[in-house]
């Protein structure tokens, strides 16, 4: 695995800082929104990381951590709509939840793939992108993004 870059840890730490604003922002309102202060941080911190992810090419080129990056940025872009207009009509709660919810997921699935197969940085926990523990991980993930999506789909369906 090659050595981070500067740019590599800038976008390593602004995307650390973003995940706390985003966990706060989940469990203070149980949803990110532009209009709360640490959602107004975690989205714009979501679209510097995403952006600087597009400049980090030390793994042969264009992959899946870019396609994340453009996902992301798309999703803020889809959230801030539905939050700040009627385009989606009475799907905007929705569309919001689940485009904002979603950064989270384009943050976490490169950030666990790239965490795991560099630390330790002397012996990484996984060296093969088919290690069952790495797949296991993202799966987990996977599965915990979809119940946060259902229970943010659940609150706004009672309202």
């Amino acid at each position: 695995m090659p050595e981070i870059s500067i740019l590599g840890w800038i976008h390593t730490i602004l995307g650390v800082l973003a995940l706390l604003f985003g966990f706060y922002s989940l469990i203070k309102y149980k949803f990110i929104k532009l209009k709360n202060y640490s959602g107004k941080i975690y989205l714009v911190i979501t679209l510097i990381v995403a952006g600087t992810s597009l400049f980090i090419y030390h793994q042969g080129g264009f992959g899946p951590a870019h396609v994340m990056g453009i996902l992301a940025i798309g999703a803020v872009f889809t959230g801030a709509i539905a939050e700040q207009t009627s385009f989606f009509k009475s799907f905007s709660q929705y569309i919001e939840s689940l485009s904002y919810s979603s950064t989270f997921l384009f943050h976490l699935v490169p950030a666990t793939f790239d965490g795991l197969r560099r630390l330790p940085v002397s012996d990484p926990i996984v060296k093969e992108l088919d290690d069952p523990l790495l797949l296991n991980s993202i799966l987990v993930i996977f599965v915990l993004y979809l119940i946060g999506i259902i229970y943010q789909f659940i609150i706004l369906y009672k309202k």
